[in-house]
């Protein structure tokens, strides 16, 4: 990996967790481990296997939700409005 930033095997599982997740961003990455774009690429390149690289490739590349400029939203995500509600660890009813 080229960058200087030393990591623990629980950071990299997070790293890679995070940049699997459709809505995770490639910046929010960055701000949280301080890895660049291509840092992460090379990361996923070393610590997965050449098939499931391919895979996340095929899937991360050109999706807008991974680049926050790319977005059409700010944050959260799509709650129907019949959606259950969760209170108090129990399942409301309409």
């Amino acid at each position: 990996m080229p960058n200087k930033i030393a990591l623990t095997e629980l950071e990299i599982d997070r790293i890679i967790e995070m940049a699997w997740e459709d809505r995770t961003t490639f910046e929010a990455i960055q701000l949280q481990f301080g890895l660049k774009e291509q840092e992460v690429i090379d990361l996923m390149r070393t610590e997965m296997k050449p098939s499931s690289f391919r895979l996340w490739r095929a899937r991360v590349q050109g999706r807008k939700t991974k680049h926050e400029k790319l977005r059409n939203f700010t944050e959260g995500r799509f709650k129907c409005t019949l959606q259950r509600q969760i209170t108090h660890n129990k399942i409301s009813k309409r």
